[in-house]
């Protein structure tokens, strides 16, 4: 991958502004997950953290980030999603959290954020699904919000799924797939840092077409795996369904891992093309693993990336 991203941006350069509203909620009560109690030290702990995973390679604007977006949901056009994605209502917004957890419940944004956003970190991650853009995420992860639920030690795997209200959503007025989208991941992938939950893009809230208010971040794995809009986060000891998996599974397996080797059945995955060249912009090649290849790679010493797709 590209080499550390250097911290030079201030805290005002990356916090969206529902963080800040987060900050003023933690000084005036206790969460429902317990960080009332650290709300004052962590007072001292302004300032946004970049992860030490980010890429120094150029984000794309956040007009690109913004008007390119698979989320069926609202449409199958890469448009879809920015013209229509204004009649969802992302608040309030709850989150089930159940299975194998020692907390479950259904967590609201301010919960789920509370103890969490004073610590939010930007990450600048590439992203790919046939094409590729570098997004500069703001927030935080996912291990830290599984934590603090406890996960019980039979828990192998993390199922999530989206929203599902067509009434705002006219993407599911349409059978295109199976729904709530469904998504899920090993607990080991789930608790490795470079898995987030993101809430924000730059230093704005994260956009509705790009899954507010809480979306999942897998930067090794195709674009697709990373939920959006996720209502329900579910501890589990069995492999979970996935949405593409059980609509196509001889082209979409469980992992869905960037693999520049193995083809696609009716495509190549050898190269990439990169959003905000333009019509003509030149194809480069897919880097394995997305270019994570360092830090994720030892995940997969048992599982054949070639098999387990």
């Amino acid at each position: 991958m590209a080499g550390r991203w250097k911290n030079d941006l201030n805290w005002s350069d990356v916090t969206p502004k529902a963080g800040f509203m987060n900050r003023r909620q933690l000084i005036a009560g206790a969460s429902a997950l317990g960080f009332g109690a650290i709300a004052g030290p962590a007072l001292a702990k302004l300032g946004a953290v970049p992860s030490e995973y980010s890429t120094d390679a150029e984000a794309n604007s956040l007009e690109d980030i913004t008007s390119y977006n698979n989320f069926y949901e609202f449409g199958t056009g890469k448009d879809d999603p920015s013209r229509n994605a204004h009649m969802l209502t992302t608040d309030p917004w709850t989150v089930k959290i159940d299975g194998l957890v020692d907390k479950p419940g259904d967590y609201s944004m301010d919960d789920i954020l509370q103890g969490v956003t004073l610590e939010e970190r930007i990450y600048r991650f590439r992203c790919v699904e046939a094409w590729s853009m570098v997004v500069p995420w703001v927030g935080f992860e996912l291990a830290d919000l599984l934590n603090r639920v406890g996960v019980q030690s039979s828990a192998k795997y993390v199922a999530f799924e989206t929203l599902v209200r067509p009434e705002e959503m006219p993407g599911q007025r349409r059978a295109t797939l199976d729904w709530p989208y469904r998504e899920g991941l090993r607990l080991d992938e789930a608790m490795h840092p470079l898995t987030i939950l993101a809430n924000g893009i730059y230093d704005e809230p994260i956009p509705n077409q790009n899954g507010a208010p809480l979306r999942l971040v897998v930067p090794w794995k195709y674009g697709y795996k990373s939920i959006k809009s996720i209502v329900r986060i579910t501890l589990t000891d069995k492999e979970p369904p996935t949405s593409w998996n059980m609509a196509i599974g001889s082209e979409y397996g469980f992992y869905s891992n960037v693999n520049p080797e193995v083809d696609h059945p009716r495509w190549s995955q050898a190269t990439e093309r990169q959003i905000g060249g333009g019509l003509f912009a030149k194809r480069i090649p897919t880097l394995m693993l997305n270019g994570y290849q360092d830090e994720v790679a030892g995940l997969y010493s048992d599982k054949p990336l070639n098999d387990y797709f």
